[in-house]
């Protein structure tokens, strides 16, 4: 175990915002995270992964440990299913690709999406029509408090869109070692999304595979989205806000092109970057810090913007959304 003291953290969080830790060190097992816990047991601690969802608006005046838990392995199969096991410091593109390569299906949609394992339940991370809660088996998790390992089911993450217990009820409180994921031996394809079919309709696609529909959502993502290792950022930003549908209804006869989609419980969902759009945001830059000029969704740091100026425009980015449509919006990305 070696616990450094006074690191900045900007090569651990994919904005590149350089605040520091009091204290950082690394665990690749139970035993090290043990170890490294009982250290400072007065100290605050702060569970880093690939930093890919996370601001940083000033230093931590604590522990910032990093999960580097590795590890992927098949666990058992039946006759419809494979259950793989991964570590919670495994990067999630590797993981997925590693699936892909193995024509285990299920998570192809979610194809290079930032992070690491770990973060999957705990953001239960969703693109182009799948969820982590589509796919999720169990994960073990260590009590802080107690020195135990815990065993958490799909029904005990309690997910929601962008949701799960260890965001709110058991915040700080658990870390995650490992997800279990219930993944298919014959695929079931998911190109609910229209930019999937176009993209594959662009490629030549002619026999469908979970690694062309892999293939189509790298293809989207690299043409929308910029690159963390060019251009500070933590993906998307805010949550698409959801609404009842007379709201929907009374906001549609005040903006017509409005875009929105039903939802299982009733509710209609709104696009936020189309809002955050409307607002005139897309492209703004003050500073370094910024609103991404291809993905109104998407903050970037253009270089030395701080965690303050980021989360500032931000707050600005949601006061006008809500003076200009009356919609309440939320960050995505956590605030430190």
């Amino acid at each position: 175990m070696q616990i450094q003291e006074n690191i900045s953290l900007r090569p651990y969080n994919t904005f590149g915002i350089d605040t520091k830790a009091r204290y950082f060190a690394s665990f690749s097992d139970t035993d090290e995270l043990e170890e490294t816990l009982n250290f400072k047991l007065q100290t605050s601690n702060l569970i880093l992964g690939g930093g890919s969802n996370i601001l940083f608006t000033k230093d931590f005046d604590g522990l910032v440990l990093k999960n580097e838990i590795k590890g992927i392995a098949e666990l058992h199969e039946d006759s419809e299913y494979v259950y793989v096991k991964a570590g919670a410091g495994e990067n999630w593109h590797q993981f997925v690709q590693h699936c892909i390569q193995r024509n285990w299906a299920g998570i192809e949609n979610l194809s290079l999406i930032p992070g690491n394992v770990g973060a999957s339940p705990m953001q239960n991370i969703g693109a182009y029509g799948v969820e982590i809660d589509d796919v999720f088996w169990d994960l073990e998790a260590y009590h802080i408090q107690e020195r135990k390992i815990v065993t958490f089911t799909r029904s005990d993450c309690e997910f929601g869109y962008r949701e799960s217990v260890f965001k709110r009820k058991y915040k700080d409180q658990f870390v995650i070692l490992n997800v279990t994921y219930q993944l298919r031996k014959k695929p079931r394809f998911n190109t609910s999304y229209g930019a999937i079919n176009q993209e594959l309709d662009r490629m030549g696609v002619g026999e469908l595979s979970i690694k062309s529909i892999s293939d189509a959502v790298i293809n989207i993502r690299t043409s929308k989205l910029p690159n963390p290792k060019e251009l500070g950022n933590a993906g998307s930003f805010f949550k698409n806000p959801a609404v009842d549908t007379v709201t929907f209804n009374v906001l549609q006869s005040k903006f017509e092109n409005i875009v929105g989609y039903p939802t299982a419980d009733g509710s209609v969902k709104l696009a936020a970057g189309w809002l955050i759009e409307q607002c005139g945001w897309k492209g703004f830059r003050k500073g370094d810090a910024g609103c991404h000029a291809r993905q109104a969704l998407v903050l970037v740091n253009y270089g030395n913007a701080t965690g303050k100026e980021i989360y500032q425009l931000s707050d600005e980015i949601l006061q006008s959304v809500k003076e200009k449509f009356g919609v309440t919006m939320e960050r995505e990305v956590n605030i430190i």
